[in-house]
């Protein structure tokens, strides 16, 4: 593809500087293709026409996944096209599949806009409003199942609330059961990275014991991968986090890249971005 003002082809040298930091800026769409792909055809002269017509509100970043094939390892990409919108340094939102113009220009307008409303007092009433509980959320949610049973995203939605009320069983069994268009949903796939982690915990030593191993031998990279579970899922994700670099510094192979795995399923389910965006800095320079 010839680079315009809004649309660039990706590879490993200008990730970090048009892709990621970018982001902070400007959204980027990257766009995982390839040539042989016919629904890539279909959809890539889309997307550029709608980033020129966007003109500067967002930028397309197009990825070769013949020729770039550790970037679309990096970002799990198992088919093509897919397509992600990455905001602050991470994936924030996507899709998978060639959208026709309508659903994606639907798409965009959930996450790009050029200039922000002002405040309602709509908006004010609810900045007072009490947070719903996680069993609020699963009621609210089953009733409105009840009322809808043929609108498939609502069970995706209780899967989503019963893993934040904590019951990863029910959580986990909603997700199994969402047809194959909404498993591959930004936020499917979030809930699945959540749920893994959550089971790599199981029958787990409790965090003062892991600790104690790391210091009687900081190679024990099993703890420290555990460790590091622990201390993203118990709310110290900046350290939680560290653990997994740690052993990508010093044994970048161990156990099948595994840190690397958890590093990508460890940003799938964080929103703070600037934490995001820095470790995955650290990520590409360790692998780049």
């Amino acid at each position: 593809m010839t680079a315009t003002t809004h649309a660039f082809d990706v590879d490993k040298q200008n990730f970090e500087a048009e892709v990621l930091q970018a982001s902070m800026s400007t959204p980027i769409l990257v766009d995982f293709w390839a040539t042989w792909c016919e629904p890539c055809r279909t959809l890539g002269p889309l997307l550029e026409k709608l980033a020129a017509e966007y003109n500067g509100a967002f930028r397309l970043g197009k990825v070769d996944v013949d020729t770039q094939q550790e970037l679309a390892a990096m970002f799990g990409i198992r088919s093509i096209p897919t397509v992600m919108l990455v905001k602050d340094g991470q994936p924030f939102d996507g899709f998978t599949g060639a959208l026709p113009e309508g659903q994606l220009r639907e798409f965009l307008a959930r996450h790009v806009q050029p200039l922000e409303a002002p405040p309602t007092d709509a908006d004010a009433d609810d900045d007072d409003a009490v947070p719903e509980t996680p069993e609020q959320a699963i009621n609210r949610v089953q009733q409105a199942i009840a009322a809808e049973p043929d609108r498939p995203e609502l069970n995706l939605d209780l899967a989503m609330a019963l893993m934040r009320a904590g019951r990863t069983s029910a959580a986990a069994a909603e997700l199994a059961a969402l047809p194959a268009n909404l498993a591959t949903d930004v936020r499917a796939v979030r809930l699945r990275h959540q749920l893994d982690l959550a089971r790599a915990l199981e029958n787990a030593p409790p965090l003062d014991e892991l600790q104690q191993r790391i210091l009687a031998d900081g190679n024990d990279w099993a703890a420290r991968d555990l460790l590091g579970v622990r201390l993203l899922l118990e709310g110290d994700a900046a350290a939680g986090l560290d653990q997994f670099l740690t052993i990508m510094q010093h044994a970048r192979d161990w156990n099948d890249g595994q840190a690397k795995k958890r590093l990508l399923a460890a940003f799938a389910t964080l929103d703070d971005a600037e934490l995001v965006g820095r470790c995955r800095r650290r990520m590409a320079s360790l692998l780049f």
